[in-house]
């Protein structure tokens, strides 16, 4: 790969070609006014090679999709969008699913979106009435793939199924994937992706942050306890934290990246965030190099421990 060409890989069977890193926007709100930290974060991130970019109706109840659809007014080549339907306990027909989009698009300001994804299998409504809304939204032509999240293997393979009868590829499944959370590798679920030809797209891949290795037990944030991180939980995790160092100064990457690449070895899409420009450019530096498979491994025994 030349060094000015962005890295690109296939979104499942679909006809989307993604950067294998791409940026989460579940922290973006919106104001009428524009934003242009966020404006600039966008930028920084396409600039580094990141094309693609995750959203969904229920970040900041629109918020979100707002925002990048304020960024996207500001000419952009190849850029590529997913955002999610959310089955909220009143939506009980799959039509529920197409209006929800053709809402989305009004607040990207898209005649179409490139994937759309069921954000949760939420009961009761059955996972088959959201999926055959998926593939009519698809047929329909306002989305050019569909995908899933938060669905175990056997719900994958059913999304699959149903999909496949309708002559759709199920493009992604959409789960929590880091060094602190694999249990897509334990379950199956990582497996049974690879053998349908589904794309995972890991969030949270750095672990709230414990994986950037900015965090000490002893001064762990607010923030980190109220989502269940303890510092006991930083203290098992500084072996695998030690580890992302070491391999950090061999490469001259951060752990972050270290921890990033990690993910795009196993074949998994990771979507971080960023709050800032910097941050955009520092996750794009995790693409465009890999691993040794030996240094994969030795990571995977240091997390073990973890899970």
């Amino acid at each position: 790969m030349d060094a000015q060409t962005p890295e690109r890989m296939t979104l499942g069977k679909s006809d989307l070609h993604i950067s294998p890193l791409g940026m989460g926007t579940n922290a973006w709100g919106f104001s009428r006014r524009g934003d242009p930290e966020k404006q600039s974060v966008f930028d920084a991130a396409l600039e580094a090679g990141i094309n693609f970019i995750d959203t969904a109706e229920i970040y900041s109840m629109g918020g979100s999709e707002l925002t990048v659809g304020m960024a996207l007014q500001k000419p952009h080549a190849h850029v590529i969008i997913a955002t999610k339907f959310f089955p909220y306990p009143w939506r009980f027909i799959k039509s529920s699913l197409t209006a929800a989009l053709r809402s989305s698009l009004k607040r990207l300001g898209l005649p179409k979106v490139d994937l759309y994804i069921l954000h949760f299998p939420v009961p009761p409504v059955p996972l088959t009435t959201w999926v055959e809304g998926l593939a009519d939204v698809y047929e329909a032509g306002l989305t050019r793939a569909v995908g899933i999240s938060n669905c175990n293997a056997a719900q994958t393979s059913w999304a699959h199924d149903i999909l496949r009868r309708r002559g759709i590829p199920l493009a992604s499944n959409q789960v929590e994937f880091s060094l602190l959370t694999r249990k897509a590798e334990r379950n199956e679920l990582l497996d049974t992706c690879r053998e349908l030809g589904v794309t995972l797209v890991g969030y949270r891949p750095l672990g709230y942050g414990i994986l950037t290795g900015k965090y000490k037990p002893e001064d762990l944030p607010a923030r980190l306890h109220m989502r269940t991180v303890t510092p006991d939980d930083l203290k098992k995790a500084t072996p695998t934290i030690e580890l992302l160092r070491e391999y950090g100064q061999k490469y001259e990457k951060t752990p972050s990246q270290v921890a990033l690449n990690w993910i795009i070895c196993k074949g998994v899409v990771p979507i971080p965030g960023a709050k800032n420009p910097k941050q955009a450019t520092e996750n794009a530096g995790a693409m465009g190099w890999r691993l040794e498979a030996a240094e994969v491994e030795a990571l995977d025994k240091a997390s073990d421990s973890l899970l």
